[in-house]
């Protein structure tokens, strides 16, 4: 369990798409959008366990044009929030507000489109298995994740939240909020290749 744990911790401790994400948007729109958005990329994480605990992610050994499919539409979807966050960074903050369940579901469709939370639930868990009941014990390594996973994510959050002030009012604001959405188009470009050998 420890094992597992740690692994967790250094996967998710691996700046990635979702910690590049998450820090531009507390930066740029504060804590509670973006504790918001972490309650999404927990549930999109929650998504990709229940489909490995259930067997389906031999679809995708079967099918591997389903990979495929995740992974471009994964990469659309985050060069979608990096031109979000463009858009943003030239309208005053009140204009640009929105709901924060805009947040949670951005989170969560960008991990419900993510192949590699699915491969990391069908290659490294069955590593970790040790008793006969499976689907318990997948359960239970799940939830683990998403709570070492969700812990980390709501870190990022308040700390990035925390610039936030000093952003709106900063004399470059529009150029850094710019700077920071193409930040997550670099993401986009990262995990497009970074992808690349799975399918």
């Amino acid at each position: 369990m420890l094992a597992f744990i740690i692994a967790a911790t250094l996967i998710e401790l691996t700046p990635g798409p979702n910690m590049t994400w998450l820090a531009v948007l507390g930066a740029t729109r504060g804590r509670k959008p973006a504790l918001a958005a972490v309650a999404g990329i927990g549930l999109g994480l929650t998504l990709a366990g229940l489909v490995a605990g259930l067997g389906l992610t031999l679809l995708f050994q079967a099918f591997p044009s389903l990979l495929t499919a995740l992974r471009y539409a994964g990469t659309f979807y985050l060069f979608y929030l990096a031109y979000d966050a463009w858009q943003d960074s030239t309208k005053p903050p009140q204009v640009a507000a929105r709901s924060h369940s805009a947040f949670l579901v951005q989170g969560f469709v960008s991990n419900a489109l993510n192949p590699k939370a699915y491969l990391f639930y069908a290659a490294i868990l069955p590593q970790f298995l040790t008793t006969a009941n499976q689907t318990r014990e997948i359960a239970l390594l799940t939830a683990i994740y998403v709570v070492v996973a969700t812990s980390i994510h709501f870190f990022i959050a308040l700390a990035a939240g925390s610039l936030a002030d000093w952003l709106a009012h900063a004399p470059q604001a529009q150029t850094l909020r710019r700077a920071m959405a193409l930040a997550i188009a670099a993401a986009a470009i990262w995990f497009f290749i970074s992808t690349g050998h799975m399918t």
